[in-house]
C-alpha cells in the first residue's frame, strides 16, 4: 500500500450514500430499457422460468452497467458527479474479480438490511464492507483547478 500522504482521501461517507441514491435513479433508467427486448421477445416474466431468466438478465445487466464502468476508469456516471473513484488499496485499476467480488458482496450486504453499508460507521477507514473485504476503496477526487 502507498505511502498515506500520497494516498488520496477516502470519500466521506454522506457524499458516498447521496451518489448511491443519484445512482440508483440511473439504474433505474438502464433497467427500464434493458427490460423491454427482454419482455418484448419472452412476454409475461411474472411467473415460472420467465421470472427467474428475468432476475438473472436484471443481474447480468446490473454487473455490467456498473463493471463496465469500474473497469474502465473507476467512475460510474454519479460517481464522476460526486466526485468518488473507486480504486483498488494500492490505488491502481480494478481487476475483473475484484469488480465481480465487489458486486456480489455489495449486493449481499444491500439485501441483508445494508449491514454492508452500514459497517462504515464502524469501520476504522468508514469503508464499506464490500470494499473491505474486495480490497477496493472508495476516494475523493480532487477538483480540476479552473482556467
Amino acid at each position: 500500500m502507498k505511502d498515506k500522504a500520497t494516498n488520496p482521501p477516502f470519500a466521506p461517507f454522506l457524499v458516498r450514500i447521496a451518489a448511491m441514491v443519484y445512482e440508483s435513479l440511473l439504474v433505474a433508467a438502464v433497467l427500464f430499457v434493458a427490460s423491454l427486448p427482454f419482455l418484448y421477445l419472452v412476454g409475461n416474466a411474472q411467473t415460472g422460468w420467465q421470472r427467474h431468466l428475468f432476475q438473472a438478465y436484471i443481474l447480468g445487466v446490473l454487473f455490467a452497467y456498473f463493471s463496465t464502468f469500474w473497469l474502465r476508469s473507476g467512475q460510474t456516471l454519479a460517481m464522476k458527479t460526486w466526485r468518488i473513484r473507486l480504486v483498488t488499496d494500492d490505488g491502481s485499476r480494478l481487476t475483473l474479480k475484484q469488480a465481480g467480488l465487489r458486486f456480489v458482496l455489495a449486493l449481499l450486504g444491500l439485501l441483508l438490511v445494508g449491514i454492508g453499508f452500514a459497517w462504515a460507521l464502524i469501520d476504522r477507514d468508514g469503508q464499506f464492507l464490500h470494499d473491505r473485504i474486495a480490497g477496493t476503496r472508495l476516494v475523493r477526487v480532487a477538483r480540476k483547478a479552473g482556467p
